[in-house]
């Protein structure tokens, strides 16, 4: 069963087991600011019909400046599935309804992958920024390490759009900028 809705509309049991499958997924490597990322949204949650949460992502509002212009930019973070049904297309429902919301409400979407998730992600339609890439920080503009994989951008079509040549800024947040 996949359910979508926004933070303010899960109880705290619900809010409580997307951190613990989080948790779990990414090996006790998801932070406080990773899970802060992720609220403020709309969460899609895929739960089995005993009501375990099965799969987990959420968009939430970020800014940023691209070529003089502010986009809205549907960011989004703490996409799991559970380990044991991983490659049952969990992961694809999740970001469909995801997909949905940037589609509805976003200049464009945007997301940091892991080597393991960025296969479906470009089969998904989501492309790789080209270009530089920085943050705004509270001193200016913080330039991210030389190693730091760029960003998605959703649809492919908006990120064609976009110029590579010209500078994607996003807007400053605690933890991984992006």
């Amino acid at each position: 069963m996949l359910r979508t809705a926004h933070t303010a509309d899960l109880a705290a049991a619900e809010l409580a087991a997307a951190r613990a499958l989080l948790d779990e997924a990414f090996d006790g490597d998801f932070s406080d600011a990773d899970w802060a990322h992720g609220l403020g949204g709309v969460h899609a949650l895929v739960h089995d019909d005993s009501g375990v949460l099965l799969a987990h992502g959420s968009v939430a509002q970020r800014r940023a400046v691209h070529d003089g212009e502010t986009l809205r930019v549907g960011y989004v973070e703490a996409v799991a599935v559970r380990a044991d049904v991983r490659r049952a297309g969990l992961g694809g429902r999740v970001m469909g309804a995801l997909e949905r919301v940037i589609l509805g409400a976003y200049d464009v979407g945007a997301l940091s992958a892991s080597s393991d998730g960025a296969p479906m992600y470009l089969a998904r339609g989501w492309a790789r920024w080209s270009g530089p890439f920085a943050a705004y920080g509270p001193g200016g503009v913080v330039r991210l390490p030389a190693d730091e994989d760029p960003p998605f951008l959703f649809p492919a079509l908006a990120a064609r759009a976009l110029d590579p040549e010209r500078e994607l800024l996003f807007d400053w947040r605690d933890g991984d900028l992006l």
